[in-house]
């Protein structure tokens, strides 16, 4: 009787360790899918601080820790989400995403809208579009999606058009007609800001823009915002298997607030607009 008794006291014991063990291993599981690491490219000071008060709201609101990625150029940031050193990432456009999941069978997909940044055609040799000589060179990202995006550029404000069919990823095989006869020189996208010095135009993505301190006075053309825009909206991404992870949600709710939009407009001015209130005529 008494080693049954026994028995019973140390089976009661074992399954109270265990059971604190899966206890602990659940705990320390759902603490850490409450941090959050988000890949991003180039950020910026403003940036910093504008991510401060993402942090803030996510942490206060939600309980979520946001920790940042840097990295250096747009090559990396969706390889190392899809291989799951990030959780999320925040740099790139729709078409971008679209065009990287094509190219690397990938299966990335947006959560949530973030800013609209109209791109500039720069030029520290002219002052307005109209002063382009006949042949002049202009520099483009060369990555498929924001090559597109210059190309629009282009072709908005007047300096090329596309033949009939073109899609909404355009290319330089897509020119129709080019009056200026305008050399098109593509380059990494992180190198066309530096190009200025050698061609006489150059479109910049404001993730390289700003850091190169280009502004008002170089910009001879600003992207408008139109039906062409939506591709161009940038996004948060997340592997397709996580879309519905609640922690990466509240990420983008934490993004989407009003304190958000007046630190954008405080450092940006209308360099970056808000996407997910704005509606695209």
């Amino acid at each position: 009787m008494r080693r049954r008794k026994n028995l019973i006291i140390w089976l009661v014991v074992l399954v109270a360790i265990i059971g604190g063990g899966i206890f602990s291993l659940v705990h320390k599981r759902t603490q850490q899918s409450k941090t959050v690491t988000v890949g991003v490219v180039g950020i910026s000071n403003q940036d910093e601080k504008i991510w401060d008060q993402v942090k803030k709201t996510a942490k206060d609101k939600y309980g979520v820790t946001v920790q940042l990625k840097d990295f250096t150029d747009y090559n990396q940031p969706n390889k190392a989400l899809q291989n799951g050193d990030i959780d999320l990432n925040n740099f790139q456009h729709t078409a971008f995403l679209n065009a990287w999941n094509k190219a690397n069978k990938g299966d990335l997909v947006s959560i949530g809208s973030t800013v609209i940044a109209p791109i500039r055609l720069y030029s520290e040799k002219y002052h307005k579009l109209n002063e382009l000589p006949q042949g002049a060179t202009i520099a483009v990202p060369n990555d498929a999606s924001n090559e597109s995006r210059a190309l629009y550029v282009l072709k908005n404000a007047g300096l090329i058009t596309f033949k009939k069919g073109t899609g909404k990823l355009a290319t330089i095989a897509d020119i129709d007609k080019n009056p200026k006869e305008l050399k098109i020189k593509e380059l990494g996208a992180e190198q066309t800001a530096r190009s200025l010095k050698d061609v006489d135009a150059a479109v910049v993505n404001n993730t390289y823009a700003i850091p190169a301190k280009l502004g008002d006075k170089q910009t001879i053309y600003v992207e408008p915002l139109n039906k062409d825009s939506e591709q161009w909206i940038n996004v948060f991404a997340a592997n397709k298997k996580d879309k519905n992870n609640q922690a990466y949600k509240d990420v983008v709710k934490s993004y989407q607030t009003k304190e958000v939009k007046r630190l954008l407009h405080k450092y940006y001015g209308n360099k970056e607009v808000t996407a997910w209130d704005i509606k695209l005529k």
